[in-house]
């Protein structure tokens, strides 16, 4: 096996209008748009600001393979933190249907799905929001919903959680394509 790299690194800008604050492995971000938190206490990197707060670096020594690659996991987390706290993030999804048209409904100001008639089943299901994700429907588009938040995996998990809530049970998959799809991955100011 090759010899191990004695020490890795990633560094990363962080936007004008971000503040990064930076204890042990806990990362807080601040933003126009709120502000995230996220520990990284389960990989051991080194994370620290660099040049006044305008860089932040993720560095691991004496790492091997499946480690070294936790360092770009970690960079990449952080600049999806800022991201969101700068722009947001912005899910849609379309409504497919062939015969039954599927019922949603949105309830407690975008905290909540409720979707009923597909397929016809009487079924009725309700998909929650996680953390401060809203929904809303699209102004302009027929049969599409819209979910937006400051944290790409929360916003990511409801779009999922509501893809996975309209799965086609017991028929050919291939025919049946009735579900809620997420259609475009994107920042709010796009």
């Amino acid at each position: 096996s090759k010899m191990r790299d004695v020490t890795v690194s990633k560094t990363l800008d962080v936007p004008k209008n971000v503040k990064v604050t930076v204890q042990g492995r806990l990362v807080i971000v601040e933003g126009p748009k709120g502000k995230l938190q996220r520990e990284f206490n389960h990989q051991r990197v080194i994370i620290k600001k660099h040049n006044k707060g305008r860089k932040v670096s993720v560095s691991l020594w004496h790492g091997n393979r499946k480690q070294v690659a936790c360092v770009r996991t970690v960079a990449s987390h952080i600049t999806n933190m800022c991201v969101g706290v700068t722009k947001g993030y912005r899910f849609k999804m379309r409504l497919v249907y062939a015969h039954f048209p599927i019922n949603v409904a949105i309830e407690e100001d975008g905290k909540k799905v409720v979707i009923r008639n597909f397929l016809g089943e009487k079924i009725v299901r309700v998909v929650d929001m996680l953390g401060n994700v809203e929904i809303t429907r699209s102004k302009d588009v027929k049969d599409e919903l819209i979910l937006e938040g400051i944290d790409l995996d929360l916003v990511s998990q409801s779009a999922a959680n509501i893809q996975q809530s309209t799965l086609v049970r017991n028929k050919d998959i291939r025919k049946f394509l009735d579900g809620i799809y997420v259609s475009e991955r994107g920042t709010m100011d796009e």
